[in-house]
């Protein structure tokens, strides 16, 4: 019997209903003796030994070396499962997964894979999260200038020899946010929304469900090598915390804190010292009494809280910075405005002083490093709608990668660099905003947008030796617009007070409007948005992102890849695969050197 598309489809589903769920998923690709939890979830209440789960043929338990824990009720339902905590799989080859509870089977495929010999001493991983095309064309045109057609420059980023187009979809959603985006560049596993370091499970418990191990310990664990985190938002938040921690709800703020101290990376800096501290301390928010700065500082950290502080804590082994409360200030704010924060934070450093003095501690380091370097704030400003000060950011984390490309090359180039977004924004760069700032408009500023040939070019003044304008309040700017908002009041001007705030709590219960505080200001009108009142801000899209690569092994980046395929370019570069791994810190025939 030959079934249509459409039935074809309805008997997927409704034997979907009843199957058994297996992480890791189908089709999961795994490290070969990277640690990950093994788990079925039956449908069904089962009697002990009803549930049969084979791996190639063989009982789970006798395959992974380690018995099986059974759940009869889990969470209390009738509903069983079959769990194995930390196992591996030292041999590659293709792995068939067959569970069955007697009147439904499941099989799932995966494939483990290991890796040739260490090509690369160090990887540096550069996320600019939310990073759209139009951010970086942005950047260029404001940090290298462009006339008839060309601009006089390159960012550094897009000097580099190897692109890829990255796609980007998680386990539950074509949209994902940056956990599980981040996730599956640190662990090569596919996650879900909010959830970083494994598989999201039907239990409640956020921090039970199956894990996966990340690049940060896979490289301290197996190579010996430091590790290193660098950020300018919260270091709990979800891109930096992604490198360690295992938690299905990324605003599991304290327990992400307990998990970055677990894992003692040799660097750690950021925003976000108020998880780091009780809140019966002036500036700490923790529900529990535990004073993390004093714990990282009895471990033997360096602790710097400003920007005059940081040199002096380089000299030690290991490194924390903390340089704000919350988020640190974008680049716009810090060098120019002087708004957001700035007044009560004025000592931040930049992300590359940040960059600069990790790279400092971590090159010390024998046997190699693995450093994450976040441009955070590209991502948070754009769901604000404040494209100047995501341009800006841009162009900071561009000045980060130039510095780190420059250190590389003086080192004989063993340093695989890679520069990606976690996903995307749907901003596009249509033209300019014709607008003589000092002047009432004379017409809806919308009358002013010139598309096509009215755009021409921006007139923004020449920029400073990092590729920063001295103001972006000049009379053709660029016009970024986002495809997706709420209800807000646009105003077609940069926002030169503070960043953008583009809605307030709504009258109803759940639901944002509007903020009025911009109704009244020179040009704006209402825009209604095209999302869901029960959101604030511009949302993430699902169109792939573009990777660029140098060093050695960036050869593999190349083509149309998936996010999980980034992990393992750096597991190869490094020669992670169980066959090199011979002890703790060596590899045979390849780095360190």
């Amino acid at each position: 019997m030959r079934l249509s598309l459409a039935s074809a489809l309805t008997l997927i589903a409704a034997t979907a209903a009843h199957a058994q769920t297996v992480y890791p998923i189908d089709r999961a690709e795994i490290l070969a003796g990277a640690r990950f939890d093994f788990k079925v979830e039956f449908a069904d209440r089962l009697a002990p030994g009803q549930a049969q789960v084979t791996v190639n043929g063989a009982d789970a338990a006798a395959a992974f070396g380690k018995a099986a824990s059974f759940i009869e009720r889990e969470e209390g339902k009738d509903q069983s499962a079959l769990i194995l905590r930390d196992v591996a799989l030292a041999q590659p080859g293709t792995y068939r997964i067959r569970a069955s509870d007697g009147a439904h089977t499941r099989e799932v495929t995966w494939t483990v894979y290991d890796t040739g010999q260490r090509q690369a001493k160090n990887v540096i991983l550069f996320i600019g999260d939310g990073m759209s095309p139009a951010h970086r064309v942005a950047a260029r045109l404001l940090s290298k200038g462009v006339a008839e057609g060309k601009s006089f420059g390159k960012l550094a980023v897009d000097d580099m020899p190897h692109t890829a187009l990255v796609a980007t979809a998680g386990s539950d959603s074509i949209i994902t946010d940056s956990a599980n985006s981040m996730s599956a560049y640190t662990t090569g596993h596919k996650s879900a929304v909010n959830a970083m370091g494994g598989y999201a499970d039907r239990t409640a418990d956020p921090f039970d469900d199956p894990k996966v191990e990340t690049i940060a310990s896979l490289v301290k664990r197996r190579l010996g090598m430091a590790v290193g985190i660098v950020t300018n938002t919260e270091i709990e938040d979800a891109t930096p915390a992604a490198v360690v921690a295992h938690t299905r709800r990324r605003n599991t703020y304290d327990e992400i804190v307990e998990q970055l101290y677990a894992a003692q990376p040799d660097v750690l800096m950021g925003g976000g010292s108020a998880s780091f501290l009780p809140k019966t301390i002036p500036g700490g928010r923790r529900a529990d009494d535990i004073d993390y700065i004093g714990k990282f500082r009895d471990a033997g950290y360096a602790v710097a809280q400003t920007a005059a502080e940081l040199p002096a804590a380089t000299k030690a082994d290991r490194l924390l910075g903390l340089f704000h409360t919350g988020n640190m200030d974008g680049a716009l704010d810090r060098r120019i405005l002087k708004a957001g924060t700035v007044r009560k934070f004025p000592d931040q450093p930049d992300l590359t002083d940040q960059v600069a003095a990790a790279l400092d501690v971590l090159s010390r380091k024998p046997q190699g490093f693995f450093l994450m370097v976040e441009s955070g704030l590209i991502d948070k400003f754009t769901h604000a709608l404040d494209m100047e000060r995501a341009a800006y950011d841009t162009i900071m984390l561009d000045n980060a990668v130039k510095l780190a490309r420059d250190w590389a090359a003086a080192r004989g180039d063993d340093t695989l660099i890679l520069v990606t977004p976690d996903h995307n924004h749907p901003i596009s760069l249509i033209g300019t905003i014709d607008d003589d700032m000092t002047q009432a408009p004379k017409a809806p500023l919308r009358d002013r947008v010139g598309v096509y040939d009215k755009a021409g070019f921006p007139n923004y003044p020449q920029p400073d030796r990092d590729g920063y304008p001295a103001h972006v309040d000049v009379s053709r700017r660029l016009a970024i617009f986002s495809a997706s908002s709420p209800d807000y009041y646009e105003t077609f001007r940069p926002k030169l007070d503070d960043p953008n705030d583009p809605t307030v709590t709504g009258s109803v219960q759940g639901t944002f409007e509007p903020n009025e505080r911009y109704r009244d200001r020179p040009g704006a009108m209402l825009r209604l948005g095209n999302l869901p009142k029960y959101l604030n801000a511009s949302v993430h899209s699902g169109e792939d992102v573009i990777l660029t690569a140098s060093g050695p092994g960036s050869e593999r980046v190349r083509g149309s890849m998936d996010n999980t395929e980034v992990f393992r370019v750096m597991a190869e570069a490094l020669g992670l695969g169980a066959a090199q791994i011979t002890t703790a810190g060596a590899s045979p025939g390849g780095p360190p050197r």
